[in-house]
């Protein structure tokens, strides 16, 4: 699985129009200051989760648990020759 730039892209715009437009309309008042804050803060934050989130289903840390007959299996299958660990 690789990185698509059309997901990449889409979710940036999504969350740089909450960061960047919506404040923009936020309604005139006492507190306008403060809502505009928490859209671009909200807007920062999510999208930076997200990134992380997704960069790291790329090149996971944990691969799968695979018994030893599982390995087996596959490597005669790939024409492969697996070298065990002894258990």
């Amino acid at each position: 699985m690789g990185a698509s730039v059309a997901v990449f892209v889409g979710f940036t715009a999504f969350w740089a129009f909450i960061g960047i437009i919506c404040p923009f309309f936020a309604p005139k008042g006492q507190n306008r200051g403060i809502l505009q804050l928490v859209l671009m803060l909200t807007a920062a934050t999510c999208w930076l989760f997200w990134l992380c989130c997704y960069m790291a289903q790329m090149n996971p840390l944990i691969g799968p648990k695979l018994e030893r007959n599982t390995i087996l299996l596959i490597a005669r299958e790939w024409d492969n020759n697996p070298i065990l660990p002894d258990e």
